[in-house]
């Protein structure tokens, strides 16, 4: 595995920039993939234009830091961790160079999984999604570039709650989309670093989700919601009978109105023995 911490300004909403700390661009980290048993080799460059340290912890790994210390990196610099996956599952990493919580607040985390032997059983459509948090000395909907903030990051009140990195990533630039009669597994993970998530798809139900990325115990079957605490991940299947837009949130709500929504939008013929909805002058946006 490549990995290259980068730090850019980039967009957060249409009027707003900030200064994001990254793997490899982008936020989330890409989806790492690996199969129980191999040894995964990580070299992590720092970017020689970076200001910070930056490394990489892997809650798949066993050992010490989950290699973060051994990947610590200035600069300009080139490190590198050896593991063995162990365990099947689906694993957050993030960079652990104090404050941790400013790392990852910043943008730095993802997710790897770790395939259980035989795979995973196939589905039509994957999708990988994360949440996260922004805190900004600006209050939320200022425009131009933001500024980190500290002090509203260790009292826990960010400005912003994403997906995937900025305010319209699932909704206005890369909504997810799929056809009815297909199944879609969603991995989800909550990068935080401090709320968790009450992750709920409206007008769907998980067929089944491995609660806490946990792919060798039996998944919970029929469930409206899952819950996902910083730092965790979790895997959600369900099969589409019918077209139309439905709508990724955090079931804490307010959080919407702070930048926290995604689109699944699935194309395909209606079935009225299911769903059957007449026109309304009165529908909300949902």
């Amino acid at each position: 595995m490549d990995l290259e911490t980068v730090e850019i300004e980039a967009r957060l909403d249409e009027r707003t920039t900030y200064p994001f700390w990254t793997f490899n661009g982008r936020v989330p980290g890409p989806f790492l993939r690996v199969r129980v048993g191999d040894t995964v080799e990580v070299h992590l460059k720092n970017n020689e234009n970076s200001v910070m340290m930056h490394n990489v912890d892997f809650h798949a790994a066993t050992g010490p830091g989950g290699g973060a210390g051994a990947t610590s990196a200035n600069p300009g610099e080139e490190r590198a961790v050896t593991f063995k996956a162990l365990s099947p599952g689906l694993y957050v990493y993030h960079c652990a160079v104090p404050p941790v919580a400013m790392h990852i607040s910043s943008g730095m985390y993802g997710l790897i999984l770790v395939e259980p032997e035989g795979g995973l059983p196939p589905v039509d459509r994957e999708f990988y999604v994360m949440q996260g948090e922004i805190y900004s000395e600006e209050p939320f909907g200022t425009a131009g570039l933001l500024t980190a903030s500290y002090d509203k990051l260790i009292s826990e009140r960010p400005e912003y709650f994403v997906f995937n990195g900025h305010v319209g990533a699932l909704t206005d630039h890369y909504p997810m989309k799929a056809k009815v009669g297909e199944t879609v597994r969603i991995f989800f993970g909550v990068g935080g670093p401090n709320f968790t998530s009450s992750f709920h798809v409206i007008g769907e139900i998980f067929d089944r989700a491995y609660q806490l990325g946990s792919v060798t115990s039996p998944p919970i079957e029929h469930v409206q919601s899952i819950s996902v605490p910083p730092g965790s991940a979790n895997i959600v299947e369900f099969k589409l009978e019918v077209p139309g837009r439905f709508v990724l949130v955090d079931h804490a709500l307010s959080r919407a109105e702070r930048g926290l929504a995604g689109y699944l939008i699935v194309e395909g013929a209606e079935n009225k023995d299911i769903f059957d909805a007449p026109p309304n002058e009165n529908a909300s946006g949902h």
